[in-house]
């Protein structure tokens, strides 16, 4: 992989997110399912989006954290889930929202004892 020309300079604003627009976002935006992008979408290390396209938002935590709880009552798993969250800039809104989903459905979670994050290679 070539090294970016910019490598090792400041950032462009161009290159900057606007984080309170994006927590904004996350919780205010609401997809459309009929529109693909902003469906539910995962890869190699999990849901993918933004929530300024609605395609990483509040709503999708919601779902994706009940499916998982409906899932485990169905298979009969009642052991911990160990639930974790990275340095981008949603996942201490998402954690709060999947943790509220979880206790609302009474599955035991372990975190973290200082709720740190995991870091991501």
């Amino acid at each position: 992989m070539p090294i970016d020309p910019r490598a090792g300079q400041p950032p462009l604003p161009s290159n900057l997110t606007d984080i309170p627009r994006l927590v904004t976002a996350y919780y205010t935006d609401k997809p459309e399912p009929s529109v693909k992008e902003q469906q539910v979408s995962f890869g190699t290390s999990g849901h993918r989006g933004s929530s300024l396209r609605a395609s990483f938002n509040e709503d999708h935590i919601l779902a994706i954290t009940q499916a998982i709880a409906e899932h485990r009552k169905a298979a009969g798993v009642s052991g911990p889930l160990f639930l974790a969250k990275d340095t981008h800039a949603l996942s201490e809104r998402a954690f709060a929202t999947a943790l509220e989903v979880l206790a609302a459905n009474g599955v035991e979670v372990m975190a973290d004892q200082d709720l740190g994050y995991t870091p991501t290679p």
